[in-house]
């Protein structure tokens, strides 16, 4: 690969697949990782980079859940964030992840198979859960996103058990999603959790949600706030309406329409 390389045709991507189903499918991303090196869901950590600051601190433990071939990690380890720990279901990314790293010297960034529904860490261990995207595939057949189907509510909630599970007592998630609040409060916001709940946005035309859980502060009156936000009018530029990120949001809407 040359070094002149322009970086908009990297991110350019030619593996988005012909249904938005497939992005449950292991196989699909076994085969995409084989023979994608890089792409980035929801922009590049520059978009939301004072975000992350804002909340994690060079000396946290930060775990990230499905790490594909996002270069997420090179960047916070970049910013002075060095103990990071990244997981994939695809024993294809883990090792093409590890060998990306080792080659730039990131040699203190682990990269595990493992799966983000069974941890396998022990209680309380991390600062920081992060994850990009990946709890967003988990509703591709979610059916109407007011009442998701029981099948995809009880994968997010065991995600979500176990990222509070790992996270120290005053430890933080966050969750970088297409989703909007008013569908993802009911989940964040269930009795089993600690954790508070806030949100940025973060985007040209097209806005991601930025949202920070943190756990041990959940509101001592107990109640869950039922206001539902407004989503936030999209008027595309050229380049996002080429871009997978675009493609994947819409397969899902009429998917769940």
């Amino acid at each position: 690969m040359g070094t002149n390389q322009n970086p908009k045709e990297t991110q350019k991507n030619s593996f988005g697949p012909s249904s938005a189903k497939a992005y449950l499918d292991p196989h699909y991303w076994d085969e995409r990782f084989s023979n994608e090196e890089h792409y980035e869901w929801f922009k590049d950590y520059s978009h939301f980079r004072h975000l992350i600051q804002a909340h994690i601190k060079p000396n946290s433990s930060v775990l990230e859940l499905g790490c594909g071939n996002s270069q997420l990690s090179e960047e916070l380890y970049k910013d002075g964030i060095t103990e990071i720990t990244c997981i994939d279901l695809s024993a294809v990314a883990v090792e093409k992840m590890q060998k990306r790293l080792a080659l730039k010297g990131y040699n203190e960034i682990k990269v595990l198979e493992a799966d983000m529904l069974n941890l396998p860490f022990s209680n309380e261990c991390f600062d920081v859960v992060i994850e990009k995207g990946t709890m967003d595939v988990l509703f591709v057949d979610s059916g109407d996103p007011w009442n998701p189907r029981p099948e995809t509510v009880n994968k997010v909630m065991a995600m979500l058990e176990d990222a509070h599970r790992v996270l120290k007592p005053d430890g933080i998630f966050i969750s970088i999603s297409f989703g909007q609040p008013h569908f993802r409060r009911p989940l964040f916001d269930s009795p089993k959790f600690t954790w508070s709940v806030e949100w940025n946005t973060f985007g040209d035309a097209f806005h991601y949600f930025f949202y920070v859980l943190k756990k041990g502060r959940r509101s001592l009156d107990g109640k869950v706030s039922s206001e539902r936000v407004q989503p936030p009018s999209i008027s595309l530029l050229h380049e996002e309406l080429e871009s997978e990120d675009y493609i994947f949001r819409t397969n899902i809407d009429e998917m769940n329409s």
